[in-house]
């Protein structure tokens, strides 16, 4: 299976601020969709986060898109909506010291993202899928097939609006 994997809109949130589930919208899509348009084939099937920011650019890309809660980003629980310098910094070591199974207060691990985003993968049929996600997801899924290292795939980098190809 053929997935374009892509990243949400930018979102309308200050820098800084701990945002993984928090639901909070985004820049217009529209000009990331009509590019992204031109490098998908026609009538490949949408699903999408069901946050704002990845939906929108969803539903630009294909009004008849699917939403699926395993492509929502981390929950970061408690420390959702706050700016990444208010948490405490012995929590935020202890989440370097063991990022694939720490979990924030009231949030997941990385370890339960992507355990859900590799079986909504798994569910898919069809010869290909576009994928409208978030960055934790988008390394998640890319460390899994890859079969990369873990200090390497936590620390990719996707630009928003960014779409990567990747093969099932």
């Amino acid at each position: 299976m053929q997935l374009f994997l892509i990243r949400h809109s930018r979102p309308l949130i200050d820098a800084g601020i701990c945002y993984g589930q928090l639901d909070v919208d985004c820049e217009d899509p529209l000009p990331v969709a009509k590019s992204l348009k031109q490098r998908i084939p026609h009538d490949t099937p949408v699903i999408s986060s069901p946050l704002l920011r990845a939906r929108k650019l969803a539903l630009a890309l294909d009004p008849q898109m699917k939403i699926d809660a395993r492509l929502s980003e981390i929950n970061f629980g408690e420390w959702e909506g706050r700016p990444w310098a208010d948490i405490q910094r012995d929590s935020l070591d202890a989440w370097a010291a063991n990022v694939l199974e720490f979990t924030p207060p009231g949030g997941e691990s990385v370890v339960c993202l992507q355990r859900r985003a590799v079986d909504l993968v798994s569910s898919l049929t069809g010869p290909r899928m576009v994928l409208v996600t978030h960055a934790g997801i988008l390394r998640a899924l890319l460390g899994h097939y890859r079969q990369l290292p873990v200090s390497q795939w936590t620390q990719l980098k996707f630009e928003f609006g960014q779409m990567t190809e990747l093969r099932v």
